[in-house]
């Protein structure tokens, strides 16, 4: 009894206020913090992933729990993951000697899901770096089937009439995706991912050129950039709104977007997908957020903070929605087809295909195309500059001895490995592999990931002491409603996401799928980086002195 009463007392005890110290960069504006985690949170996923989403799961229906999720699941998380950088100022594995070192694996979990996440997701910037290159024409490459690279079954359908299309009909815009930017067909799968495409790699080489000027002196300059990086898309996005309401046909697309099919909202699924959406889009779990708040004040109002982020985030995603369904309603009015005919494209497919589609045939292409592509590659800069400063401020905090005055050499090195392992995705067969990495080396991982954080602030740091830290921050604890969605309801959130992701549908990508040997390499990537945690238990365990209790 005396033994409990005591760890009671610790639980409830005040902790003292970590005033900053000034050793540690600091942000140079507020804004500078709020467009950075902005830039971070709202993604391509914003764009290609929540609209297809939508109009899958009830249209205007998947909106009430896609809400929910966001309120119950996704915000708390959030606002967990900033205060937590917030008060003990330091990155994601030097972080659990604070709050429980037993679990610091999932610091190194969270590094090595970075770089997978940056090894794919590059790839896709490179590919809109070399789309925006492209643009620069009078005619765009993608408009018509006169090119070397067409075949027989390329069929325009734009500004003709009678026009048959049928299963092997592809539009110019897929040939030029599938066939000159990443000669897929010169691939015959995995086994033979043919010959490396020079022309993405000086791509990929430009982007991670600027990723590394971005990051080399920390947050003061990567602060800066954010101001263009994390504002041009929405202006870009306001352009192609307006454009695209003034298509005929754009209203098909937006009643098809937000038209609700109740039933829908009887069907688990939707509720799964709404809360993988929320978690995936606002991105706690990747020690972003963590990195990126332990440089603000000590004082700051990170529960403001987390509230501003999420609205816009969530806001982002909905406007997204009618930017791409107006146009995909006007595609729908030229191919005189439904519009769900034309919005099985999701994805990758949807940025490089669909949507290059509509813009060529559009009045102004040539300047809808730069715009869009500029679009694209800000959205995947700001991501790309927070993951890369997740592993990047983790572990420099976790061998400060060995880092603290090399910060320049490290990004660096960290920068010259990415560019080279990410040159794999630049053969032939590249997109299988990018296809790989974003199905496995992310999914589950990040998820459980999350779970296992949130129960181990909650459970074992314990939702008293977490509470007394963010009093000592901003001058209030918080409400029953956060106590009760950290200890239980998150956890059970992020519980159902990846117990319904251990079992996804059959690989495929166009016309490829993927045998049951990468599908059991799929699953050694998404082990390779869970694995961490309980190797550094046991470790923890074998290794420390003393109890169970002290570990």
């Amino acid at each position: 009894k005396v033994g409990v009463e005591l760890i009671l007392l610790i639980l409830m005890s005040p902790v003292p206020v970590i005033t900053q110290t000034n050793s540690r960069d600091k942000w140079s504006k507020k804004m500078d913090f709020l467009l950075s985690v902005i830039g971070f949170a709202v993604d391509l996923g914003n764009v290609w992933r929540f609209p297809y989403i939508c109009y899958q799961n009830g249209g205007g229906a998947f909106l009430i729990p896609y809400i929910v999720m966001a309120i119950f699941g996704g915000v708390p998380l959030f606002y967990m993951e900033l205060a937590l950088g917030q008060f003990h100022r330091t990155g994601a594995i030097s972080i659990w000697k604070h709050i429980c070192p037993i679990f610091k694996g999932i610091g190194y979990a969270i590094c090595v899901i970075a770089l997978y996440v940056s090894f794919y997701y590059n790839t896709i910037i490179a590919w809109a770096l070399f789309y925006f290159y492209s643009s620069f024409a009078s005619v765009l490459p993608w408009t018509n089937c006169d090119n070397a690279w067409n075949t027989e079954n390329c069929t325009n359908y734009f500004l003709k009439d009678n026009v048959t299309w049928n299963n092997y009909s592809r539009s110019p815009a897929e040939e030029f995706y599938t066939r000159n930017v990443l000669e897929i067909h010169k691939s015959d799968g995995l086994r033979n991912v043919g010959g490396v495409r020079w022309q993405l790699m000086l791509c990929l080489f430009l982007i991670f050129t600027i990723v590394y000027f971005s990051l080399w002196k920390g947050v003061k300059t990567s602060g800066k950039v954010v101001w263009v990086t994390a504002t041009l898309p929405y202006v870009v996005l306001f352009i192609l709104l307006i454009r695209g309401a003034t298509l005929p046909g754009a209203w098909k697309g937006v009643v098809f977007y937000l038209k609700p099919k109740w039933e829908k909202l009887f069907e688990t699924s939707v509720w799964v997908d709404a809360a993988a959406q929320i978690f995936f889009s606002l991105g706690p779990g990747f020690g972003v957020l963590l990195a990126l708040s332990s440089y603000n004040p000590f004082t700051n109002n990170c529960y403001r903070d987390a509230i501003v982020t999420s609205l816009v985030n969530c806001l982002t995603s909905f406007m997204s929605g009618f930017v791409i369904f107006t146009v995909l309603g006007y595609m729908a009015e030229k191919r005189n087809v439904n519009v769900e005919d034309v919005a099985r494209d999701k994805g990758p497919s949807l940025l490089f295909i669909t949507y290059p589609e509509a813009i060529a045939n559009m009045t102004g292409s040539t300047f809808f195309a730069i715009i869009f592509f500029v679009m694209m590659i800000t959205l995947g800069l700001d991501s790309t500059f927070g993951g890369l400063e997740a592993i990047i401020t983790a572990v420099m905090d976790e061998y400060p001895g060995y880092l603290a005055n090399r910060r320049e050499l490290f990004v660096l090195g960290l920068v010259v490995v990415c560019f080279l392992v990410t040159g794999m995705c630049f053969s032939q067969g590249g997109a299988y592999v990018v296809k790989l990495l974003e199905e496995f080396g992310v999914g589950s991982s990040i998820i459980a990931v999350g779970f296992l954080e949130a129960i181990a602030v909650s459970w074992f740091y314990g939702i008293t002491r977490f509470s007394n830290d963010i009093k000592s921050m901003l001058g209030y604890s918080p409400g029953l409603f956060w106590k009760v969605c950290w200890v239980a309801i998150s956890p059970a959130f992020l519980y159902i996401i990846v117990s319904s992701l251990l079992k996804p549908p059959p690989l495929q990508l166009f016309d490829y799928k993927y045998p049951d040997w990468s599908i059991t390499v799929g699953y050694v990537i998404g082990a390779s980086s869970f694995m961490w945690i309980p190797i550094y238990m046991v470790y923890k365990l074998v290794w420390t002195p003393g109890s169970l209790k002290q570990v």
